[in-house]
């Protein structure tokens, strides 16, 4: 999943429509409602997205969805839950040494199922659910991926005071060459798994090596390891290059390396590759200069203000009287529990904080060396304008490309367009790369 629309937090606490309660307005008329809850729409919107690529199947997405209650986070894994262990009984009554690919693709889909099924629980962090069923997610995963004609590996890197997961996705060239190589990445809440989905197949189809990873504060860092987001991202990118360049040389084409970030993403490659100038080239996509300042233009006046009094206390209760009201919207609730969740803290105000840490100011897009691809979605409103502030500060280094609402692009980070997406940079990528002597 991905960082999603705006946070439609306007108003003042109390008067729920200002919170963004439950409805049936959307400000996404690009796509049709699949729910009255605004979220649980792009939620599903989401998990639709992933049938492009294997990741789950229009039918089986659209079932759950017409079972779910509006609002009802329960309601969310139970059906996704039901949907997962019987594609996983499918899968496991399949002979996979006959059949292979049908075992796979339902091995794959009951993974992404069973990830949904827990996508809504973050609230309560020390829920076994979100441990259990993960690694119940893990296991399908990687059985199918065994079962692919080249199956992707998993190593564990060293970073500095943690452990970073990588699946190392080899490409399947003619000329036996190394290849060009794309680091992808997620951001606030998705696992790289999904990456694989997403964009993963389309750049192996396009003979080149796929790296996923994930830091702290990302789904697997932060259950294995109990750690919450860092600032200092190239931390965590670095280890991954020198594991690229040092044990993978047959593999890899050292000056061919590049970067890519998806929706928080695009905050945390840019930000790595100021400091990390063996990147050939960055991919933000989308190009969020600051997650903490596009959500505080969208905080009532008088929230706003609180936070930056630094009154702790004041702004901890207001946020969590939110995130405990039922009436207030399901997307700002999931936003506070989420943001909670993924920077290992009980405290709003720390995250929020933190989260203020991570952003893409001039001095650090000063350092970022090589081209960077700036995408935007025409009709993306999650930070207004980021994105051009972005390209602006990277002058003529930022390729700036804004994808059509017309053509079905216009969502964040090109939801349910990801073939538009992946020819766009892609392209942009092998221009780059041919560029490279």
């Amino acid at each position: 999943m991905r960082i999603s629309k705006s946070l439609l937090v306007l108003g003042a606490y109390g008067a729920t429509t200002a919170l963004g309660q439950n409805s049936t307005n959307t400000t996404s008329p690009a796509t049709l409602a699949l729910s009255t809850d605004d979220f649980f729409s792009f939620f599903f919107h989401e998990l639709l997205a992933l049938s492009s690529n294997g990741g789950t199947a229009s039918g089986e997405v659209l079932r759950a969805a017409s079972q779910i209650t509006a609002g009802d986070f329960e309601s969310v894994y139970t059906e996704f839950k039901f949907l997962a262990d019987s594609l996983h009984s499918v899968a496991t009554s399949i002979n996979a040494t006959r059949y292979p690919v049908s075992a796979r693709e339902a091995y794959f889909r009951a993974a992404s199922y069973y990830r949904a099924s827990v996508f809504f629980l973050v609230g309560n962090q020390t829920d076994p659910r979100l441990f259990d069923i993960w690694d119940a997610a893990r296991a399908d995963f990687d059985t199918a991926m065994a079962l692919l004609d080249v199956p992707g590996e998993r190593v564990t890197l060293k970073g500095p005071g943690f452990d970073i997961p990588v699946i190392f996705w080899k490409a399947t060239r003619q000329d036996g060459c190394p290849a060009p190589t794309i680091i992808l990445g997620n951001g606030y809440d998705a696992p790289q798994e999904e990456t694989y989905h997403q964009l993963g197949r389309e750049i192996l189809s396009r003979g080149w090596n796929l790296v996923t990873y994930e830091g702290p504060g990302q789904p697997s860092v932060r259950r294995e390891q109990g750690l919450g987001f860092i600032h200092d991202w190239w931390t965590v990118v670095t280890p991954v290059v020198d594991y690229l360049i040092e044990q993978r040389g047959a593999d890899v084409d050292p000056q061919r390396i590049a970067l890519g970030g998806i929706s928080f993403g695009g905050t945390l490659a840019p930000l790595a590759a100021s400091r990390e100038h063996r990147i050939a080239a960055t991919v933000a996509i989308d190009g969020l200069y600051s997650l903490q300042q596009g959500t505080l233009a969208q905080f009532p006046a008088a929230l706003a203000r609180l936070f930056d009094s630094g009154n702790q206390t004041a702004f901890d209760a207001y946020l969590n009287a939110a995130r405990a009201n039922p009436s207030v919207s399901s997307q700002f609730r999931w936003f506070i529990d989420q943001g909670l969740w993924a920077f290992a803290t009980q405290s709003p105000f720390d995250w929020f904080t933190r989260l203020g840490e991570i952003s893409l100011d001039p001095d650090v897009l000063a350092n970022v060396s090589g081209p960077v691809f700036v995408g935007r979605g025409q009709n993306d409103d999650t930070a207004p304008g980021q994105e051009k502030k972005v390209a602006d500060l990277l002058g003529d280094r930022a390729y700036y490309h804004e994808f059509e609402t017309a053509l079905g692009a216009g969502a964040h980070c090109q939801l349910g367009a990801e073939p538009q997406l992946a020819q766009a940079v892609m392209d942009w990528l092998g221009d780059v790369f041919e560029k490279i002597q």
